[in-house]
């Protein structure tokens, strides 16, 4: 007990609208739904985990998560309440949580796997999509700089020999009441690589929202397995899978409009990288995340974490990777109108990708080909025109070779293509061009369950409305307040 209020938890109760001793009886009725029927609690222990700071004793901290998982509708963890959280040998963990770093980085091992299977535990408990709770934020791309900047650096420290007696494998305790895994090979590592492999494709033809959660069951998988004590070589591998799986999971978060669970994923993907020994890994999910701060409209905090990522990423950072790099600090920068800067970070990332002669790219590297580069050159050079119209010009030319370019199998990709396309005629004064583009953009938004193309959409329609005189355009801004609406966001704000 602390003796001063939880103020976590007491903001998650406000948000939630109990009393307490409402919430003390949904306590005791959830504690025995989930195999704990002597628990029982009473309105004076509510007010004193509030109002005074004290941490319940184990299951009531997991019984708490999943009440206000289900009634805030998005992930709320143990530590998202305050609470400290039980180490293996039931001692007390302090959770270095503050104003300045509210999810206590950098974690453990064990506290990443802890958080691992319980994040994507109740992200498939809450069974459904596109809700997420009132007040819920994004850490700003400032503390997790300050945070993790010089833990990234340092190579992950192996744990002392575990004790091996008769069975090769040692069972961290507190995965008993996570998952019921048994110790793996490599057959089984095989497998999980060959379904990331698989998410990755759909993903990138289809877009995240249809496979999200069966990604998300996977890493939870993952999470229970991690609970073992593998040998070095097996545990580097799987902590290798859950770090390519919470990237797939925190883009596919991000793509169908749960920020604050994307962000979560790609914080649990860089844990897990660093865990695996792939800095270069590490620093890709955080460029991730950087993509996402860019996207919410938060370039200053986008350039923040790409220095993370790229400090963080060490020497082994191979050229295309850091091409890739430059091209997210360059939409950042077209974002706050730095044309010049912009030109010349875009300038490096051609440079870097050109001299890239490696045979060996990472599978998570191997979509960054060069129609991706064109398409992010497109999309920094439409960005900067609405501070430089003279920038449409050039973003037309990465478009159209990005569009050239594109294999089968990246179907999302090329329908931001079209969109970005669509943008920069509309915005260099050519409505003909732009209706063309617009109209393949928009016949290819039903093969897709990408929300980001909504946003991207409804910038394309802002264009249009230069253009009200135009029978074509006219028709195009028809068809387009017909489908817009159809977006998530308008079905929860009622806005077209």
């Amino acid at each position: 007990m602390t003796g001063q209020t939880n103020t976590r938890l007491a903001d998650l109760f406000g948000l939630a609208g109990w009393s307490k001793g409402e919430l003390a009886r949904l306590v005791n009725r959830q504690a025995a739904a989930m195999g704990h029927p002597q628990l029982s609690t009473d309105t004076s222990r509510v007010r004193r985990w509030i109002d005074k700071g004290e941490t319940p004793r184990d299951p009531v901290p997991r019984v708490l998560a999943a009440l206000f998982t289900e009634r805030l509708g998005r992930v709320v963890t143990i530590e998202d309440l305050g609470f400290v959280r039980r180490g293996r040998a039931g001692t007390r963990q302090a959770v270095r949580n503050s104003d300045e770093n509210p999810d206590g980085m950098p974690w453990s091992p064990d506290r990443t796997a802890a958080v691992l299977t319980e994040f994507t535990g109740m992200d498939l408990m809450l069974n459904r999509r596109g809700l997420m709770g009132a007040g819920i934020a994004l850490t700003a791309g400032s503390t997790l700089n300050s945070s993790l900047n010089d833990w990234l650096r340092t190579e992950p420290s192996r744990p002392a020999a575990a004790p091996r007696a008769a069975d090769p494998y040692q069972v961290d305790p507190a995965g008993y009441d996570r998952y019921e895994a048994a110790p793996i090979g490599s057959e089984e590592i095989e497998a999980l690589e060959q379904s990331v492999k698989i998410f990755r494709a759909w993903d990138a033809s289809r877009g995240g929202g249809l496979q999200r959660k069966a990604v998300v069951g996977q890493l939870n998988e993952v999470g229970g397995m991690l609970a073992y004590r593998h040998a070095d070589h097996i545990q580097r591998r799987l902590w290798d899978v859950a770090a390519n799986l919470a990237v797939l999971a925190g883009w596919m978060s991000h793509d169908v409009g749960l920020e604050p669970t994307a962000q979560r994923y790609f914080l649990i993907a860089a844990h897990a990288a660093r865990e695996s020994g792939d800095r270069p890994r590490a620093g890709e999910a955080l460029s991730r995340a950087a993509r996402q701060m860019v996207h919410l409209g938060r370039p200053d905090e986008a350039l923040d974490l790409m220095k993370l990522a790229t400090s963080g990423a060490g020497e082994r950072l191979l050229p295309r990777t850091r091409a890739m790099f430059h091209t997210i600090e360059a939409w950042a920068q077209a974002s706050m109108g730095r044309g010049q800067a912009m030109r010349r970070t875009l300038g490096e990332a051609e440079d870097l990708f050109v001299s890239d002669r490696n045979e060996e790219t990472p599978s998570w590297m191997q979509s960054f080909d060069e129609a991706d580069m064109h398409g992010m050159q497109a999309l920094a050079y439409r960005t900067l025109a609405d501070h430089d119209p003279a920038a449409a010009v050039t973003a037309q030319h990465h478009a159209k070779r990005a569009l050239d370019l594109r294999s089968e199998g990246h179907n999302r990709s090329k329908l931001f293509d079209h969109i970005s396309m669509a943008s920069a005629c509309f915005i260099a004064d050519d409505p003909e061009q732009a209706d063309r583009y617009a109209r393949l953009a928009l016949i290819a938004m039903g093969e897709t369950s990408s929300h980001r193309t909504w946003h991207r959409l409804r910038e394309m329609y802002r264009l249009t409305g230069q253009y009200a005189g135009h029978s074509k355009i006219e028709e195009l801004r028809a068809e387009l307040e017909v489908e817009l609406p159809r977006s998530p966001e308008d079905v929860r704000t009622g806005r077209a």
